[in-house]
């Protein structure tokens, strides 16, 4: 399996065998169940769906729950499905947290929290239109200028302005796996990871 789903508790500190402090992002890792197996003949493409975090059935529609119960599951808050050539995983098999093990990179896969509307100052760390000089009023954060006059008489695409900022889908990569507790479902990895606490989240291998 190349991945499983997960869910971000928050961030703590660990110390290494050397004495080093190392900042770590602790994620609850599965347990995932096998929700759908995909293969060539019927879709085209070889992948398995996994199911993670259970809620109530009245939260889910009733195609999905129809879908879960398919797999014997109960109903699941997140789905991702990965892309495998393993052919051995059935419907309704559980995926853990040793699916890793300690000292190898991941991936983490992850939206990032929301900011809202913002300036340029802090959605592109623009300086602002100088200081108190030059009889500036209130435009100390203000973009300046965006484009000429005649000529192109528009302004460009991309142009870097102010805007609605995070929300994204934001992949981390080559995050050490520093501890991995199995019988609590628990991985913790170096670094940070994109999102608040409690969002889900996806490690790749």
């Amino acid at each position: 399996m190349p991945g499983i789903i997960g869910k971000k508790i928050g961030m703590t500190s660990l110390f290494t065998p050397e004495g080093k402090s190392v900042a770590v992002t602790l994620i609850q890792a599965g347990p995932c169940v096998v929700t759908q197996v995909k293969t060539v003949e019927v879709d085209g493409y070889q992948a398995v769906q996994l199911g993670f975090g259970d809620v109530k059935e009245k939260k889910v529609s009733r195609a999905l729950n129809g879908h879960f119960k398919k797999a014997n599951a109960s109903a699941k808050a997140k789905v991702v499905e990965f892309r495998t050539e393993d052919e051995s995983f059935k419907l309704g098999d559980t995926v853990g947290v040793d699916l890793f093990e300690e000292g190898e990179y991941l991936d983490v896969v992850g939206t990032s929290k929301g900011k809202g509307f913002q300036g340029v100052v802090k959605r592109y760390n623009f300086g602002g239109v100088g200081g108190q000089t030059h009889g500036q009023h209130n435009r100390a954060r203000h973009p300046g200028s965006i484009g000429a006059c005649s000529w192109p008489s528009r302004v460009f695409k991309g142009m870097r302005m102010a805007g609605r900022m995070g929300n994204n889908r934001v992949k981390i990569q080559n995050l050490r796996v520093m501890r991995v507790l199995s019988d609590k479902n628990l991985i913790l990895v170096s670094g940070s990871v994109p999102g608040a606490k409690n969002s889900f989240v996806v490690l790749e291998k």
